[in-house]
């Protein structure tokens, strides 16, 4: 019998090795994935940012800048702000077993969701400010501005339509980082009263 276990011995511990190997394999895979996923929206952030600002129209009927309008102005800083915070998380996450701590599970978890509604709230104000500015709103005799100042509204479209592709990109960061935190805790458990035992209620 001695030496039937000396021989499994080296077969477990090849498997297991083999096994951590794949493991640390797809955590890199892992963490290569969220880190580009992270860089992403920097240039799409600094993009709709810099549109904006350079957002402005004079002609003969008057002049109109990106800061006249307040939702413009959230929507230029909100981007800003995400810009910053993605590069930063996107650093942190490139680090081998940075972000894999509680902690920053915790601070990545909340800052995504945090982030994801600040740029979706600046993209829903930007749009129904664009609706106004194209539609009017014949209850109030507001006319239409965008047939006075096209160049301006198109601008402002672009910039709003690439807000809301860092808004999917978010989405997406959300839900892996929603993934990341709550994989690590376990399903929460019943008693069954007639054996007295626990069973996790995922299970039953």
């Amino acid at each position: 019998m001695e030496k039937i276990d000396d021989h499994l011995k080296p077969s477990h511990s090849v498997s297991a090795g083999a096994a951590t190997e794949k493991w640390e394999e797809v955590s890199t895979g892992i963490r290569t994935a969220e880190t580009m996923l992270r860089l992403a929206p920097v240039g799409l952030c600094v993009a709709a940012l810099v549109i904006m600002l350079k957002d402005s129209q004079t002609n003969e009927y008057g002049e109109v800048s990106y800061s006249n309008l307040t939702a413009f102005r959230y929507l230029v800083h909100a981007n800003g702000i995400c810009a910053g915070y993605s590069l930063l998380s996107a650093a942190i996450a490139a680090m081998p077993g940075s972000s894999s701590t509680m902690p920053r599970v915790w601070t990545f978890f909340c800052l995504d969701q945090i982030l994801t509604y600040v740029v979706l709230a600046a993209g829903a104000v930007s749009t129904e400010v664009l609706y106004l500015a194209y539609k009017g709103d014949d209850a109030i005799t507001w006319s239409d501005a965008c047939s006075s100042f096209g160049s301006f509204c198109h601008k402002a479209t672009a910039s709003v339509i690439i807000t809301f592709v860092v808004v999917c990109f978010y989405v997406v960061l959300s839900l892996i980082s929603s993934y990341k935190l709550f994989t690590r805790f376990d399903p929460p458990a019943t008693v069954d009263s007639n054996k007295n035992v626990e069973v996790a209620v995922f299970g039953s």
